[in-house]
């Protein structure tokens, strides 16, 4: 039983963010029909700068939201200079870009930082929180709360604000919202700038327990996108249960299985996905009007 529960609590905590990489995804899907490939680059800052911000001096807490500006900041301009000036092209040409976005920030944070693995203090500390046997870190509670709490904002904008209505206008058909008034391109660059916050915030709270590197955001992208696909893309519920699950397919299957093919859980995910369901666990299925 401890040793169920302890494969149950990293699955959740490693789910966790998993679920906020595929909720920054479904922001950006949900507002421009893009899937952005760069989503795990604004984990990888997230980490990245609170690091060096914290090494040079300035306490955890500030340290965590100039990161979170910056990374704000480098998806505003993803918008303007990179999605922005291919509007209208093709769903392939904007998936390629984003790619391309991902490798050149890759490519900054390699010059700008260095080549090594970083990590930062617990919040809470390091000492274990004992539950039927198994052992439950602090940290994976802020990772845990970090999610539900970012869930919740997201939803909340969605449902109660007039602002967050005009992203689901949006989403649900653009030249209908531009024709009611409601500035589309500010509403997906609003979509970058939020999903590059709910990166960063991924990021911060989950260096504690794995560390970061230049690097970091590939894989998470590509767990993160499996999420999504999983749950549903478009669907905010759909990638908070799709990351839950992945990372829980992924604890067991290390658990119980082998170490060697945690990653690619993630992969056979994806295939399982576009073979069985293409639309997800809670996806939509596309309706033509005839």
């Amino acid at each position: 039983m401890a040793e169920f529960l302890q494969f149950l609590f990293s699955g959740l905590t490693v789910g966790a963010v998993y679920a906020m990489v595929a909720l920054g995804f479904t922001l950006i899907y949900n507002a421009s029909d893009v899937v952005n490939f760069a989503q795990g680059e604004f984990v990888m800052i997230g980490g990245m700068v609170t690091v060096f911000a914290a090494a040079a001096g300035l306490p955890l807490p500030l340290a965590a939201v100039l990161a979170v500006l910056i990374a704000v900041a480098v998806g505003l301009l993803l918008h303007a200079l990179a999605i922005e000036p291919a509007r209208g092209a093709s769903a392939v040409t904007l998936i390629i870009i984003t790619i391309g976005a991902s490798i050149f920030l890759r490519g900054v944070a390699q010059v700008l930082f260095d080549r090594q693995a970083h990590g930062l203090p617990a919040f809470s500390g390091d000492a274990p929180i004992r539950f039927m046997g198994a052992a439950v870190l602090p940290q994976s509670l802020w990772v845990l709360g970090g999610a539900v709490a970012t869930f919740l904002l997201l939803y909340l904008f969605l449902d109660r604000t007039l602002l967050g209505k005009a992203v689901l206008a949006t989403a649900a058909n653009r030249l209908a919202a531009r024709l009611v008034g409601i500035n589309t391109r500010t509403v997906m660059a609003l979509a970058f700038g939020a999903s590059a916050a709910i990166g960063a915030v991924a990021g911060i709270l989950i260096t504690p327990i794995t560390l970061t590197s230049y690097d970091a955001g590939t894989l998470l992208a590509l767990k993160g996108f499996a999420a999504a696909m999983l749950g549903g893309m478009g669907s905010p519920f759909g990638a908070v249960l799709g990351g839950l699950l992945l990372g829980l397919f992924e604890s067991f299957s290390a658990g119980y299985v082998s170490s060697t093919y945690k990653d690619a859980v993630a992969f056979v995910t994806i295939l399982l996905v576009l073979f069985a369901m293409p639309s997800g666990l809670l996806g939509r299925r596309a309706v033509e009007r005839v």
